[in-house]
């Protein structure tokens, strides 16, 4: 199956795309490489069944090539991502994020590719009303970046009414680890997650960390988050793309470990996986931050048959170091 990728050289989509490789579909990747990791394409310039166009994904000429490439399917991962940023630019995340998929979603259609499997986010869901969050939560997101991901999502049910598209939108909790087969060389650019900034520390690279409140209600009174293994998402997307390939109806899916993850936890990891000792300081509460975000993926085990493998802690950090070590 001839497969666009779009953002293939960042964080997730370059683990999609080795996964997709080693299953010999042929990959066309666009990608202006602004914040993915150009190593990310190197790594893969090699392999027969590997293309790269970069460029942004609204780009007219990059489109073209595009049309003439004939996707038949398309993993639409590019986005900015910060959060906070998000707040202070909305002005960038409209133009790449909202206007820019939009455009691509269009061309898409014109060229006769009607799936996509689109990388979205637990943000849409806002602060939780109750966990662990299934899909049936209401969508309230409390900051821009969520606001695209949930705009872009309610675009694509529009088409699926509108035109013959079907989508699989898949919401990430917290990702994190690298590939467990070595595979991707490149570390994520400005990350946002706990788990880089804890390996950062590790290494020397951060003097301290901070951890934002230690008087939440739970064990250990730090905050408690899901996290998913990037390879478990990956697997996630190529079960989303067979669940298209057979018929399936376009939906949305949560992907997270459903077990939650303290802060305090996730140093024990780290520095159990690195030897370092790490230096934190408590620091107040972050204003409108929960005390627990925790996934329900009763649906992707029902639609996917996808139940994550690797997203315990331990093995989360053991996979992370040796990159952070290079």
């Amino acid at each position: 199956m001839r497969i666009l990728v779009t953002g293939g050289a960042g964080y997730i989509g370059s683990h999609v795309v080795a996964d997709l490789l080693e299953l010999e579909h042929p990959v066309l990747v666009l990608d202006d490489l602004q914040r993915g990791n150009p190593q990310n394409a190197v790594v893969f310039q090699e392999h027969p069944a590997y293309r790269l166009i970069q460029a942004a994904i609204d780009d007219d000429a990059a489109l073209r090539l595009v049309q003439d490439w004939q996707p038949e399917i398309c993993f639409h991962f590019a986005a900015l991502k910060a959060a906070g940023e998000s707040m202070q630019r909305p002005d960038l995340y409209s133009s790449h994020n909202v206007r820019a998929s939009y455009r691509l979603i269009e061309a898409l259609l014109r060229i006769g590719c009607n799936r996509i499997i689109f990388s979205s986010t637990a943000a849409v869901y806002g602060e939780p009303r109750y966990v662990p969050i299934d899909e049936e939560h209401p969508l309230q997101p409390v900051n821009y970046y969520g606001f695209s991901k949930l705009a872009i999502e309610q675009n694509l049910e529009w088409m699926t009414r509108l035109t013959n598209l079907r989508y699989v939108a898949l919401r990430y909790f917290n990702a994190a680890g690298y590939d467990l087969q070595g595979r991707i060389k490149g570390l994520e650019r400005e990350p946002q997650n706990l788990f880089p900034i804890l390996m950062e520390a590790a290494c020397g690279q951060r003097a301290t960390v901070q951890v934002l409140g230690t008087d939440y209600d739970t064990p250990d009174g730090s905050g408690v988050r899901d996290y998913i293994h990037v390879n478990d998402l990956a697997d996630a997307h190529v079960r989303a793309m067979q669940y298209l390939s057979d018929g399936g109806a376009s939906t949305v899916v949560n992907l997270g470990s459903e077990s939650g993850l303290s802060v305090f936890e996730a140093i024990t990891a780290v520095e159990v996986a690195s030897g370092a000792k790490i230096d934190w300081q408590t620091a107040p509460r972050r204003a409108g931050d929960p005390a627990r975000v925790i996934a329900s993926s009763n649906k992707a085990r029902q639609l996917l048959d996808w139940t994550p493998s690797y997203s315990q802690a331990d093995r989360i950090a053991a996979s992370m170091w040796p990159l952070y070590q290079q």
